[in-house]
C-alpha cells in the first residue's frame, strides 16, 4: 500500500464496555510503526479494525493516498462514508499471535503459502512456496505437512511466507499481533529482519512484544526497527 495509514477517532465497543475511545494513530509509509499497552488495553482490537476485520463505532481510517480511481480512500463508521472503499484489495495483511487460529488445519503448508499468488495469479500459477520458504528459514520438506504435523514455530514461518508472497504483489500493509509472542528468540528474530529488509513493506504497525521492557529497548535498539512508537495509553479497557 502506498501513502500513509491515518486513523482518527476511532471508538470500539463491546457491550457496555468501551475498548477504543477516539484512538488516533498515523502510520506513515516506508516505516515500522509500533503501538504498545498492556494487555487488555485493546490492541489487537485496533490491529483487527485496522485491518478491516471489525467495524469500529466511531471515526475514520484513511489507506494511503488514493483508490483505484485515483480518488482518496477513507473508511468511516458513520454515515454515507460506510460504503466507501476500504484498501485496496491484498494490500493489507495480518500476521497473528497465534497461528493455529488463522490456519486452515486443511491446509498443508505450501498451500498456506501459495495462497496469495493462486488469489492473484488464478488458475495456471507457478507455485513459489520453495523459494519462500527458503526466504523465512523453512525447511522445504515441511511443506506438505498440516498445521497439526508442525511446531508454532515452523507455522509462524509459513505465515510469514504468505505475507511475504503476499507483498510480492505489491505495497503491503502489515499488522503485526504480537507475532513473536510465541515464538523462540531465534525465530522471533528471524520475523522481525524478514519484515524489515523487504522493501514493499511500506507501512506497518506492531503490537507489543511479550518479553520485558528491558528486553524489548534492547532489541529495538539493536535492530533500529520501529522508526516511531505511540505509547496507546488510552486504549484501555474501562469498567462499565
Amino acid at each position: 500500500m502506498t501513502g500513509d495509514l491515518y486513523a482518527t477517532g476511532l471508538t470500539v465497543r463491546f457491550g457496555g464496555r468501551t475498548v477504543l475511545d477516539g484512538v488516533d494513530l498515523t502510520a506513515p509509509a516506508g516505516a515500522i510503526t509500533g503501538v504498545t499497552g498492556a494487555s487488555g488495553s485493546g490492541k489487537t482490537t485496533l490491529l483487527r479494525v485496522l485491518a478491516g476485520l471489525q467495524r469500529p463505532h466511531a471515526g475514520e481510517i484513511r489507506y494511503g493516498a488514493a483508490s483505484a480511481s485515483g480518488a482518496s480512500n477513507p473508511a468511516s463508521a458513520s454515515g454515507a462514508s460506510n460504503s466507501a472503499p476500504g484498501p485496496r484489495r491484498g494490500s493489507v495483511a495480518l500476521l497473528a499471535q497465534h497461528p493455529r487460529l488463522v490456519c486452515n488445519p486443511r491446509w498443508t503448508l505450501r498451500q498456506i503459502i501459495d495462497e496469495p499468488l493462486a488469489i492473484r495469479a488464478g488458475r495456471g500459477f507457478h507455485p513459489a512456496a520453495e523459494q519462500t520458504a527458503a526466504r523465512v528459514g523453512l525447511d522445504t520438506a515441511l511443506l506438505e505437512r498440516y498445521p497439526g504435523q508442525v511446531s508454532d514455530g515452523q507455522l509462524q514461518r509459513a505465515c510469514l511466507g504468505r505475507v511475504l508472497t503476499q507483498g510480492d504483489g505489491g505495497p503491503l500493509l502489515v499488522l503485526c499481533d504480537e507475532p513473536t509472542g510465541a515464538l523462540d528468540c531465534e525465530t522471533g528474530m528471524l520475523v522481525l529482519e524478514a519484515l524489515e529488509r523487504h522493501d514493499y513493506v511500506q507501512s506497518a504497525a506492531a503490537d507489543e512484544l511479550q518479553m520485558s521492557k528491558y528486553a524489548l529497548h534492547r532489541l529495538l535498539k539493536k535492530l533500529e526497527l520501529i522508526d516511531h512508537v505511540r505509547d496507546q495509553r488510552n486504549l484501555r479497557r474501562r469498567a462499565e
